[in-house]
């Protein structure tokens, strides 16, 4: 049977991985025209989060980003958590997490075999079109900006993102052949045969 608890690799896992999150914030971010949406690495991190560690894992990585965030600027561009929410890009702060679920699930399934297309394409569906969903979704709750201006606003930050998935996909790929089992969620638990199952 398996194991519903975190294992402590798991748990180290998910502490790089947060890590890696907060150190491609350090660059800062660039903000290009009039939407104030910051190009950032940190969704690169999000997208890998996802595609290495699985649905489970991933998302315990970035939860602890944004909970870190509560009392720390280790959001890009020096931001926490809470100045992040309050501002017209809080729903990409909130994408995060279903972003790095939908990607971590769609790998484990559209990449059973590891092949570099599925990934990218795990990456994409997660990393963009779910986070764009929900970072569109917070600018028109506090803007008077509607869907499409929303999306026109943003529009020049896609080929930069199609370009993120890319990568994760291609990462992902390489890593799972190596590592077949890491982003299955926690070992299971060994247990010694039973009689009847020893012949």
């Amino acid at each position: 049977m398996s194991s519903t608890r975190l294992t402590a690799r798991d748990l180290a896992q998910v502490a790089v991985f947060a890590a890696l999150v907060i150190a491609l914030g350090l660059p800062g971010t660039i903000t290009v025209g009039s939407s104030g949406v910051p190009i950032t690495l940190q969704s690169l991190g999000v997208m890998l989060a996802g595609a290495l560690l699985g649905a489970r894992k991933g998302t315990l990585s970035i939860l602890t980003v944004i909970a870190v965030g509560l009392a720390l600027p280790v959001l890009a561009g020096g931001r926490t958590t809470f100045t992040s929410l309050a501002s017209p890009t809080m729903g990409f702060l909130i994408g995060w997490i279903p972003a790095v679920a939908v990607v971590g699930w769609l790998t484990t399934r559209l990449a059973p075999r590891h092949r570099t297309l599925s990934a990218v394409a795990a990456a994409f569906l997660g990393g963009v079109v779910v986070l764009y969903a929900f970072g569109l979704a917070g600018m028109m709750i506090r803007t008077d900006l509607t869907f499409w201006q929303a999306l026109t606003a943003n529009a020049t930050f896609l080929p930069g993102d199609a370009v993120k998935a890319v990568v994760t996909g291609v990462v992902a790929a390489q890593v799972h052949r190596a590592y077949p089992s890491l982003a299955r969620g926690t070992a299971r638990v060994s247990r010694a045969p039973r009689p009847s199952e020893a012949n």
